[in-house]
């Protein structure tokens, strides 16, 4: 595609934002948000239906040096654009604001949370009411402000939303809808609008998040998206049926993630090659030379490595209509829990091992760990899926097939978690008893991440993985669940650290080669990668000198005190 051809090469992804003031961050992130748009060039049919271009989006590799950019991209592209292309065939008012969306001349918004119903936003209380004149919006309490999109007309961008509220029609709820609803000109909110912003999130890329509230906000007829006024029979279920791009997101949001971890990896890895250290030896060794650092290092890349071949393979999984519907959520499930689990295992290890150089922001791994915390809520919480995901596996109403490579011990783990878990059920009254809950639930995340090894596992074996990588990754997962491969598949702790040794030796006489496949150098900003980039970031840094005098204090005359004489 020719928005490959350019990666990296634009200035606005080279700015040290780290010394820029909070606004001009939010700014150059709706800038490069703009500047993405208009390299891929997508279309409405792009969206709806998830062609390449869209998923290419989603690894863009300069996505994780600012991931606010990416926060307004997935709402914009994914959850606003997606939700208003199916009805753009049939309705020139929805193309018309469909196209001027697509170059981000208008920033699309998705308001379904509320600050009162955040898991539970089936119960919004945020309420649309028909009239003679169109339907009037309210927000009935603050509990039912919408939480937490970037409504602010700050940065001179006209925004509008697709905002869920109840559809009241004479007295009546009939079911949750999506609304098309003009937020903010280039200038100020419109009437009836009022956006809060909130204070910047610690740590992060910031961006203009906010509390939106509405007060007789009236919309035109046209302004539901969808035809029927009638209540549903099943009112979950049509719920569902509105929010259909929530779980493609849920995939969708592990992209960043993995080109966050090929960029840690490299970052770590140059680091710890070029970094020397003074000590019993008669000359400085480099600290990839010591065990502990090594492993950090190799662990992500190989786990870098697995995740980036999985990932384009998974998530076709989860858009893929011959799959009944709940199988394709389960697979954006699968996907974003096993990748933000791994990503967060490996890059705080990477951070640690980088020394107090790994905790500036201009080193971008300490943010990125903190975005990803971010990410890991958005577009459902991770541990939240997996409850529901585990669950409905558990009690047998659908599986997921297993791996082509289902021999491997990483399968093996997935069956065996799996078994457990139904022996725990059994015991159980039902599976919302107390008793599941305290003993089922729990199970519930680490299952579903078992299975996505495994199926990244597999996926690596046939891309064509080194071996010497597919070792690691075995290991580092191994690593999450040491117990149960001491116990169930008769790795004592003793042949996991011999496997982890012989594993970590034998990448590094191709780390440099393994580094080159990462394909991430390019789009890397952190100076401590190399001693000339660190010198060179350093002389762009603030600096104070002066010509104050040392001898005297803010208070006067300074007399030194006299020196005992020498014994």
């Amino acid at each position: 595609m020719a928005a490959s051809t350019t990666l990296g090469i634009d200035p606005l992804f080279h700015e040290p934002v780290e010394l820029l003031s909070t606004d001009a961050r939010v700014a150059l992130s709706y800038k490069r948000a703009r500047l993405l748009m208009h390299e891929y060039a997508l279309t409405a049919k792009d969206v709806l239906k998830c062609s390449d271009k869209f998923w290419t989006l989603q690894s863009d590799p300069r996505l994780p040096l600012d991931i606010a950019c990416y926060t307004i991209l997935a709402a914009h592209v994914g959850l606003a654009i997606g939700t208003l292309a199916k009805f753009a065939d049939h309705r020139p008012d929805v193309t018309a604001l469909v196209n001027s969306m697509l170059k981000l001349d208008t920033v699309g918004l998705f308001l379904l949370s509320e600050r009162g119903h955040g898991l539970d936003a089936l119960n919004i209380e945020t309420t649309a009411e028909l009239t003679a004149e169109g339907f009037i919006l309210n927000t009935p309490r603050e509990e039912a402000s919408k939480w937490m999109p970037a409504t602010t007309p700050s940065f001179g961008i006209p925004k509008v939303a697709v905002v869920m509220a109840r559809l009241i029609v004479a007295g009546e709820d009939r079911g949750c809808r999506f609304f098309i609803v003009p937020i903010c000109d280039k200038v100020q909110m419109y009437r009836g609008v009022r956006s809060t912003r909130l204070p910047r999130r610690s740590g992060t890329s910031p961006l203009d998040f906010s509390i939106t509230t509405f007060d007789n906000v009236l919309l035109p007829i046209t302004a539901l998206l969808g035809d029927s006024l009638k209540a549903p029979k099943n009112r979950l279920q049509a719920w569902w049926g509105e929010v259909w791009r929530i779980p493609i997101g849920t995939g969708a949001v592990a992209g960043p993630l993995v080109q966050a971890m090929k960029h840690a990896a490299y970052i770590g890895c140059s680091y710890s090659l070029h970094r020397h250290v003074v000590g019993k030896t008669p000359s400085p060794v480099p600290l990839m030379s010591f065990w502990t650092q090594r492993w950090a290092m190799v662990q992500a890349v190989a786990v870098a490595r697995v995740l980036d071949v999985w990932y384009p393979t998974v998530v076709k999984q989860s858009v893929d209509m011959s799959l009944d519907s709940s199988l394709r959520h389960a697979y954006s499930v699968i996907t974003k829990a096993s990748i933000a689990r791994l990503l967060q295992t490996c890059m705080r290890e990477v951070i640690e091992r980088c020394g107090a150089q790994g905790t500036f922001e201009h080193n971008f791994m300490a943010r990125m760990e903190t975005d990803a915390h971010g990410i890991i809520i958005a577009e459902g919480d991770v541990l939240s899926l997996c409850i529901r995901l585990y669950n409905e596996l558990l009690l047998g109403r659908y599986s997921i097939p297993a791996p082509v490579h289902n021999d491997t011990l990483l399968w093996k783990h997935a069956e065996g978690l799996m078994r457990s878990a139904r022996e725990y059920l059994a015991t159980c009254s039902d599976h919302r008893s107390e008793k599941a809950n305290a003993f089922v639930l729990p199970l519930a995340e680490a299952g579903v991440s078992a299975i996505g090894h495994a199926l990244a596992y597999s996926a690596a074996i046939d891309a064509g993985i080194p071996k010497p990588l597919l070792d690691v990754f075995e290991c580092a997962v191994v690593r999450l669940d040491a117990v149960w491969y001491s116990e169930s598949a008769g790795l004592s702790s003793f042949e996991q650290r011999m496997r982890e040794d012989r594993a970590s030796a034998d990448v590094m006489p191709r780390l440099d080669e393994y580094l080159r496949d990462l394909q991430i150098a390019r789009h890397v900003r952190a100076p401590i990668v190399s001693d000339a980039a660190w010198k060179a970031y350093v002389k762009i840094l603030p600096t104070h000198s002066g010509n104050a005098d040392s001898t005297r204090d803010s208070g006067g005359s300074f007399r030194p005190q006299t020196l005992p004489a020498r014994l």
